[in-house]
């Protein structure tokens, strides 16, 4: 099943396969299945079905996965609906788009 996706190339997600032991954690409590394992270790399906609710990482023990949750994409669109903008996934310094 495909899930919804957000705007392409603006998530935070990062996997540093040479630190995942394989326990497959992330696997189970990403709400979009954004990983799975392959040959023993998480690898990421599609970067662009995270939402950056940051699950993946706060269950990861071993700090192989990190993201900025809640100032990425979901973040900039739920921000632009309330500020009557465009949805921008901008967090650089100084930007009013981020939150």
């Amino acid at each position: 099943m495909k899930t919804l996706q957000y705007l392409k190339n603006v998530v935070t997600l990062k996997l540093k396969p040479d630190l995942c032991t394989g326990c497959g954690m992330c696997t189970v409590v990403c709400p979009h299945a954004v990983f799975e394992m392959a040959n023993g270790k998480a690898r990421i399906v599609d970067i662009d079905d995270c939402m950056e609710c940051g699950a993946c990482a706060n269950n990861c023990r071993f700090g192989a996965i990190s993201v900025k949750a809640g100032v990425g994409c979901a973040a900039g669109i739920l921000n632009g609906i309330l500020r009557g903008t465009e949805p921008s996934c901008d967090c650089s310094t100084g930007s009013k788009a981020c939150c």
